[in-house]
């Protein structure tokens, strides 16, 4: 008796779907990544800029040392960015009065003004797309849309560390460095 299973096959045929899906809104986040980049090329703004500006409108005022950390950067290169995003009117720096050492970023309305029209780029493009689809479509892309948050969501609850990292040891602010 010759018994047949479909696994492999399936297995297959699923990990094709998953990759024409995943090239599929690849291509279209990546076309929304371009006319975004556009977008802060025009309004003068760069990358970086960008996501400090994000980072602090997300997560409030940072210390210089969470700000370099975050960045990935020394201590005089987040100096350097700070630096020049104050000169633009982006942010500003405040000292902690408890300790003066301590210097706070935190973004101005002008900063953050310049953020809500960059992001105007991605919603307006985001609606003009959905705006050109009919109704079967527009509810194919809600269903997938609510099946893909629930995939996300269920994988970052699965695995915090992998996508988000360790939490940090502590609320409290990074010492002020010591020179060797």
């Amino acid at each position: 008796m010759r018994t047949t299973t479909s696994f492999p096959v399936e297995v297959d045929a699923r990990s094709r779907a998953a990759a024409d899906a995943l090239a599929g809104l690849g291509g279209a986040i990546g076309s929304i990544r371009c006319a975004f980049s556009q977008r802060l090329v025009r309004l003068g703004i760069s990358m970086t800029h960008f996501h400090v500006l994000t980072l602090l409108r997300h997560h409030g005022e940072q210390h210089m040392r969470q700000l370099a950390e975050i960045l990935d950067a020394s201590m005089s290169s987040a100096t350097g960015i700070i630096d020049r995003m104050e000169e633009r009117g982006l942010v500003e720096r405040v000292r902690v009065p408890d300790d003066r050492r301590v210097v706070l970023v935190r973004p101005t309305r002008a900063g953050m003004d310049l953020v809500d029209e960059a992001e105007l780029v991605r919603s307006d493009l985001m609606r003009s797309a959905v705006a050109r689809l009919d109704l079967e479509q527009l509810e194919r892309l809600e269903r997938a849309t609510v099946d893909i948050r629930s995939a996300i969501e269920a994988e970052l609850a699965a695995y915090p560390e992998r996508y988000i990292g360790p939490a940090p040891s502590s609320a409290a602010p990074p010492p002020p460095a010591t020179r060797a």
